[in-house]
């Protein structure tokens, strides 16, 4: 406030000291009321960023995981490219459990052997 202003006020005694008081007391609350009020703008808008960010690592997050599902199912499908075929095109790992089962181990007469 400027001194001007000040001694103007005084000049009215108790009651311009008053007055004066009261003066900065409404300048310094209207300046708190503008800080709170840009404070209060800075979280609405900061909590606008973050939904919009807890949105995105949502979708990232399902993203990954269908990702993660379909290479899943690739590995799997290339683990069967993997085993060896035989010529009648049953894998070896399918005859050797059924040889286990009382018959014999081998390639029967004629079969090639792969």
């Amino acid at each position: 406030m400027e001194v001007e202003a000040v001694s103007s006020l005084t000049q009215f005694g108790i009651a311009g000291l008053v007055g004066c008081m009261w003066i900065v007391e409404r300048r310094a609350a209207g300046a708190r009321e503008r800080l709170v009020q840009e404070a209060h703008d800075r979280l609405i808008a900061d909590r606008t960023r973050l939904g919009v960010l807890v949105q995105a690592l949502r979708d990232n997050t399902r993203a990954l995981t269908a990702l993660e599902v379909g290479q899943r199912g690739i590995a799997e499908a290339l683990r069967g490219l993997g085993e060896p075929v035989r010529a009648d095109g049953r894998s070896p790992v399918a005859c050797d459990a059924s040889a286990g089962s009382g018959g014999a181990r081998g390639s029967a007469p004629g079969e090639a052997v792969g």
